[in-house]
């Protein structure tokens, strides 16, 4: 009985549930869309000696750590803006180097010309495809294109919001670092005029109503100066120091460069570097060797100790994914597959070793990498001698009015009590005025010999490229002679979203029926 009764139910089940739905259709002009490709493949015959364009396989394989078997993961249009997920910088040397190849790239292109990670390049060019429209390019051996429309900056500047809002920000913190400048300035002054003008009134509260009289007109006249004080509040501040920038800083910015500085002059460093290394290895082929990129990295100064030693090359190959290889003669080079393929040809092919020419293998890319020296202060000698002078005016002026607000026998008030709770503060500034410049200046020191260490290094093996020994020689032309730089034409596109794909498998029949019809004949 129970077996009947699941047996009827199992029927009913059967009958009454609803239709499975029908397959949905690629929609036309997908972005990034890959759509389900046929069950059955279709196989053409082709002429000899011409290899047939493959059958669409969804085991395209990009090069910047996608899975085997996964199309690129990539937002769907109509969704958030996948570019404001982006570090800032990141976008902007991506599309620099969108720009730069004329909107039809590789993940590889991208990498090299950006300095960029592979995996944050394919990221990028993932976002910026889904938020502009862009669209995918497969070539007959698996390499994944990225294509942009001509207007694709406009389409992401009409999305983004964090890209409308970013020039705002950026010039609200360069006013912010402007007034921190100028306030740190402007504290020096008011903490001078504070500290005497109490000096004053103490020492004119013993004296007769006249001699305080005079001592404050005296006083007034020749250190309360409000256009010297307030100058900076000028609109036009900005405009005059674009144009006399060269001439130096005005005084009160000179006070906070005398006390900490003007920032770091290798700010960039990094992006600078890895642009120059991804470039050189794109530009040579794909495939160099460790003494070629040692001028751009930090490296011990060439010794019989180092000479073997090319543990500084781990960084680039886990950047841009490359392994060594081992030559005929036993020499170890790096390739770099994924800088070995482009979407152009405006970056040429494999430039061939020409002895002392060393410089002609680099294209526009300098010999080594240069970190420029710290200053204690952009500022000139007079400004820093005023400065240095108004500190020591105004340290002078705290330990006298300390002693002067110790030998006080009565409660203050008015302006001489606010000078003594604020005493503390006055001393600490004071103090801080010298203290941190001081640090500061041994600090600089020991930081400036390190970079004339480095920098010296890195010159003396670009000396070594510039006059190589004969084995160095012949590992250079065993690079060079592996070195391959593939470019990926139209021609050999095989697949791409821009298209239906009942267009393109109507493409495919109709060569078939072409080829079909030659063949007849």
């Amino acid at each position: 009985m129970a077996t009947a009764t699941a047996s009827i139910s199992l029927t009913l089940h059967l009958r009454l549930r609803p239709p499975l739905p029908p397959p949905r259709r690629a929609p036309r002009h997908a972005v990034f869309l890959l759509p389900t490709p046929s069950p059955l493949p279709r196989r053409l015959r082709v002429a000899p000696g011409r290899p047939p364009p493959p059958t669409w396989r969804p085991d395209v394989r990009t090069r910047a750590g996608s899975s085997i078997g996964v199309p690129p993961a990539l937002a769907r249009p109509g969704g958030a803006v996948e570019t404001d997920r982006l570090p800032s910088d990141v976008r902007d040397r991506a599309m620099e180097a969108v720009d730069h190849f004329g909107g039809r790239v590789t993940i590889g292109d991208v990498a090299s010309r950006a300095g960029l990670q592979l995996a944050q390049a394919e990221r990028a060019l993932q976002a910026l495809a889904a938020d502009t429209e862009g669209f995918l390019e497969v070539s007959n051996d698996g390499e994944v294109l990225y294509v942009f429309p001509k207007d694709y900056r406009t389409k992401l500047a009409g999305k983004s919001f964090r890209m409308k809002i970013e020039p705002l920000a950026n010039k609200a913190k360069e006013v912010g670092a402007y007034l921190v400048r100028v306030s740190f300035g402007t504290a020096l002054i008011a903490s001078i005029v504070l500290v005497y003008t109490t000096i004053i009134a103490i020492l004119s509260s013993s004296s007769d109503e006249d001699s305080r009289g005079r001592r404050r007109r005296s006083y007034g006249s020749t250190i309360i100066i409000p256009t010297d004080m307030f100058w900076y509040l000028d609109a036009d501040y900005y405009r005059r120091r674009r144009v006399e920038k060269e001439n130096g800083m005005n005084f009160i910015e000179s006070i906070f460069s005398f006390v900490f500085g003007d920032g770091d002059p290798n700010d960039g460093l990094e992006e600078k570097r890895w642009k120059m290394i991804g470039q050189y290895i794109s530009s040579n082929g794909g495939v160099v060797t460790a003494e070629e990129l040692a001028p751009f990295l930090d490296v011990p100064p060439p010794s019989e100790e180092s000479k073997d030693d090319e543990s500084f090359i781990l960084p680039v190959l886990l950047r841009f994914q490359g392994h060594p290889e081992v030559d005929e003669q036993g020499n170890i080079l790096y390739r770099f597959p994924s800088l070995q393929r482009t979407a152009s040809s405006k970056s040429g092919g494999s430039r061939e070793y020409v002895g002392t020419k060393w410089s002609a293998m680099f294209g526009g890319v300098e010999k080594y990498l240069e970190e420029k020296l710290w200053n204690f202060s952009k500022a000139n000698a007079s400004e820093k001698a005023m400065v240095a002078g108004l500190g020591g005016l105004n340290l002078f002026g705290v330990i006298i009015l300390g002693n002067l607000l110790k030998q006080m026998t009565v409660t203050p008030g008015g302006l001489i009590s606010f000078a003594a709770q604020l005493y503390p503060l006055l001393q600490i500034y004071a103090g801080s005025f010298f203290a941190i410049p001081l640090f500061r200046w041994f600090l600089l020191r020991k930081t400036n010999n390190d970079i004339r260490k480095r920098n010296k290094a890195r010159e003396q093996r670009a000396q070594e490229l510039l006059s190589p020994d004969s084995s160095l020689r012949r590992k250079l032309i065993s690079a060079r002679d592996m070195a391959q730089r593939k470019v990926i034409t139209p021609e050999e596109i095989v697949y791409t979203t821009e298209k239906d794909l009942l267009e393109q498998d109507y493409e495919v029949k109709e060569w078939e029926r072409r080829f079909k019809e030659l063949e007849s004949e």
